[in-house]
């Protein structure tokens, strides 16, 4: 073999000069005239200009995910008011027998962090085990004759 007879693997092919005229006529592959077919073409679309003007909500992470902080544990609330209606005189109230009537819905397999607040008026003795309470409910649970574990 002599170096007249060596062949090259590809072929020696330029991609073809666009936008200077030659093959590709009148518009060279920019189908249009004026702004759109010259170079150096970047209008803003309309779209982010309505954007930008939109209110944001602020604070670090309030415009990603509502999930992006999942270590936030959110208390799970119920009222007095609610636990007059439900349970009768004496029961006992716990985490379970809450999520048993659907008065609290558990998070990711877990009870959440259960409190006890004072809306409404209580006339029945009831006994809490695992719920915190605020200073008020608190005060009403006892006036009635009820216990908090």
């Amino acid at each position: 073999m002599q170096t007249h007879n060596v062949k090259r693997n590809t072929k020696n092919r330029k991609n073809p000069a666009v936008g200077r005229g030659g093959k590709r006529g009148k518009t060279s592959g920019r189908g249009t005239k004026g702004q759109k077919a010259r170079a150096g073409n970047k209008r803003r679309p309309q779209m982010r200009d309505t954007i930008k003007k939109l209110p944001k909500r602020r604070g670090h992470g309030m415009n990603r995910a509502r999930t992006v902080n999942s270590s936030i544990v959110t208390t799970a609330v119920v009222n007095i008011d609610l636990l007059e209606k439900v349970f009768p005189a004496g029961s006992v109230i716990t985490p379970e027998v809450l999520a048993e009537n659907k008065l609290i819905r558990k998070v990711s397999g877990k009870f959440p962090p259960i409190k006890i607040l004072a809306r409404g008026t209580l006339n029945k003795n009831f006994t809490f085990k695992g719920c915190s309470m605020s200073v008020k409910a608190k005060e009403i649970v006892e006036s009635v004759g009820g216990k908090v574990e």
